[in-house]
């Protein structure tokens, strides 16, 4: 969330110049993005519920957004722009110009809406297997408190141990991984697509779950103030990739590591995901007794800093595409992030099953994909704006395999809940 606070601190006053750190960047707050409860939860329901099946759709995903992640990254160093401000300069004809704004703005409401239902609902479930307290409840209290947080600027005072706990909770999974000792036969033999029967929703939330559509907005709109203008443009691309591809490699590895932990310790045994305490039982064979103390507090920290950070990153991104100053004062930029928090807390109070709820949340992230990436890939094709650094065939063909996954998986989910085909 540094990269936001950048922004915000801009939107104030211009911070004093400082040395830029060459190994953090931006790539780390889109790990971060995505390293929330919904992981959490959808990796451990996928390996509990279908074992190492869909491992290739956790390394699909890693890929796509590596993919598009750098393009995004590439847009903003190259053109000094972000996506909603690149898209407002790249169709002519007005009907075009403003229903992609409107589509790509509603994308993201509605996405970031979902998303923070599923935070909500997370930081729920933690607290739940902590005070018995009802999830629904305890989503209630924790928007508040965002809400409170946000409006205040006093979130930052609380960022630091909130993203430890989340960094440890992640090394824990890790370390779990390598005690269980998975079959490493079952898990290389998870590379190979395949569809199980009732799949297909949670290959899409794996998708979701880490390609998630706002972070390609954020992330053209941050590396402006890790790269400034004046570091050479060949010299910031190159650090930027290897930020990029590391990070998100690394969020990769600990999604891996959840599914596999959850493939041999509740698979195997046939125990399904029903609560946090059904996900924490994962962590039993390091952390034995304090497995379920453990995950809830590192479920309710990655619930509270995603509630947070997701409503900020929606208000960036839709400021941006509306031409709207991103000012944390402003009254139209508070709107944005409150309609967010507002509209996730509804749903995540009213939500009947609070794992369902995060699950669906993911798959309407990868329902929205394909509509912002379509969008990045146009603009990435523009000469006028990237000049020699916009899209090579071979990107274009990558990117274009994203899309056409994530809409063929979408279509065909939506086909088999329509009944049309079996």
């Amino acid at each position: 969330m540094s990269e936001i606070d950048s922004q915000a601190d801009q939107a104030g006053q211009q911070p004093a110049a400082r040395p830029r750190n060459r190994r953090f960047g931006p790539g780390l707050l889109v790990t971060a993005a995505f390293i929330g409860p919904g992981t959490v939860t959808t990796a451990s329901i996928s390996g509990a519920n279908f074992g190492f099946a869909l491992v290739w759709a956790v390394v699909f995903s890693v890929a796509a957004a590596m993919v598009l992640q750098e393009m995004s990254a590439r847009l903003g160093i190259v053109s000094r722009a972000g996506l909603g401000e690149a898209l407002r300069t790249t169709f002519r004809q007005p009907a075009v110009k403003y229903g992609a704004i409107g589509l790509v703005v509603a994308a993201i409401a509605f996405g970031n809406s979902a998303y923070q239902t599923g935070n909500l609902t997370g930081a729920g479930l933690g607290l739940e297997a902590i005070t018995g307290v009802s999830p629904q409840v305890w989503a209630g209290v924790v928007g508040a408190a965002g809400f409170i947080l946000l409006l205040s600027g006093t979130y930052r005072l609380i960022e630091k141990a909130i993203v430890a706990l989340v960094v440890l909770m992640s090394v824990v999974f890790v370390a779990t991984t390598v005690i269980v000792r998975p079959d490493l036969g079952d898990l290389f033999g998870g590379l190979v697509p395949s569809v199980p029967d009732g799949s297909t929703l949670m290959v899409i939330a794996l998708i979701g779950t880490t390609v998630v559509p706002y972070n390609l907005f954020l992330h053209a709109s941050s590396v402006s103030q890790k790269w400034s203008e004046d570091v050479p443009v060949d010299e910031a691309l190159k650090e930027s990739r290897s930020d990029t591809y590391l990070a998100i490699g690394l969020g990769g590895l600990v999604t891996l590591a959840i599914v596999t932990t959850a493939a041999t310790a509740m698979f195997t045994k046939g125990l399904g995901v029903k609560s946090a305490a059904d996900m924490a039982a994962q962590l039993e064979p390091l952390l034995g007794s304090w497995a379920q103390g453990f995950f809830a507090l590192g479920l309710f920290a990655a619930g509270l800093t995603s509630a947070i950070t997701a409503p900020l990153a929606a208000a960036f991104a839709v400021s941006g595409a509306l031409g709207w100053k991103p000012d944390l004062k402003a009254t139209r930029f508070r709107a944005i992030w409150a309609v967010v928090l507002l509209t996730g807390t509804i749903f995540a109070v009213l939500g009947e099953s609070p794992v369902t709820a995060i699950l669906f949340a993911q798959a309407a992230n990868g329902l929205l994909l394909p509509i912002v990436a379509i969008f990045l890939l146009v603009v990435m094709n523009r000469r006028d704006l990237l000049g020699n650094h916009r899209n090579s065939l071979t990107r274009n063909m990558l990117g274009g395999v994203v899309v056409l996954v994530a809409t063929g998986l979408g279509v065909f989910n939506i086909l088999r809940a329509t009944g049309v085909v079996g």
